[in-house]
C-alpha cells in the first residue's frame, strides 16, 4: 500500500540527469521561512537572479511581438546574449561546486548520492546548476529517506517552499530535458532501422 506522500511525489515525471548539487544543512529558522534563499557566491546569485528576471519577463516578451515585431526581434537577440553570458557564470561556478554528478530529479524533489548520511526529516539548501541551459536554483528541501548505498547514501528530498518562478523554471527544465531525450531515442531508432 503507498501513502499518500509517494502518490504526491508520484504526480511529476521524474528524469535521470548530470547536474552539479552542493548540499548545505539548514537552521530551523531558515527551513521554515518562505523568502528566495541566497547563497554566500555573490555569482550564483547573480546567475539565479539573470534566469529569474528573464523568466518573468517572457509575457511581457510575447505582448510586445503581437505589436511590435521589430523591437520583439531584438530583445530576443539581448535574451540570447544574456543566455551565453550566463553559460560563462555557470561554468565558473562549476568549479565552485564540483562537477555533475548523476541524481533524479522532478519538480517535487530530487535524488542523490551523498558520502555521509543525511537524517530523514532534516531540512536542507540544495544548490543546483542545471546545464546546458546554465539555470542555477538554490532551493529548500526535506530529507523524505536515506538508505546506505555502496560505499555512501543514496537520499531522497522532497522540495519546500519554491517560489512559481523557481518552480516554472525547473518544470520547464526537465521538459526539456525530457523532449531531448525523445529526441534521442527517435534518431536512435531511426539509425537502427536504416
Amino acid at each position: 500500500m503507498t501513502t499518500l506522500d509517494e502518490e504526491d511525489r508520484r504526480e511529476y515525471y521524474r528524469i535521470d540527469d548530470m547536474i552539479a548539487l552542493q548540499i548545505k544543512s539548514l537552521p530551523a529558522a531558515q527551513a521554515l521561512g518562505k523568502e528566495v534563499l541566497l547563497d554566500d557566491s555573490p555569482l550564483f546569485n547573480l546567475l539565479s537572479e539573470l534566469h529569474l528576471s528573464e523568466f518573468e519577463s517572457q509575457h511581457l516578451l510575447r505582448q510586445l511581438g503581437e505589436r511590435d515585431r521589430t523591437l520583439a526581434a531584438f530583445l530576443k537577440v539581448q535574451n540570447k546574449r544574456m543566455d551565453l553570458l550566463s553559460q560563462v557564470m555557470a561554468q565558473s561556478l562549476l568549479g565552485e561546486i564540483g562537477a555533475p554528478q548523476p541524481v533524479i530529479i522532478s519538480e517535487g524533489g530530487i535524488d542523490f548520492q551523498h558520502p555521509t548520511p543525511l537524517p530523514p526529516g532534516s531540512h536542507l539548501a540544495v544548490k543546483l546548476v542545471l546545464m546546458p541551459q546554465a539555470l542555477g536554483l538554490l532551493l529548500r528541501a526535506k530529507v523524505t529517506h536515506c538508505d546506505p548505498k555502496g560505499s555512501g547514501f543514496d537520499v531522497g528530498t522532497e522540495f519546500e517552499s519554491m517560489t512559481d518562478a523557481q518552480r516554472q523554471l525547473l518544470a520547464r527544465y526537465i521538459l526539456q530535458k525530457q523532449a531531448q531525450e525523445r529526441r534521442l531515442a527517435r534518431e536512435q531508432n531511426d539509425g537502427l532501422d536504416t
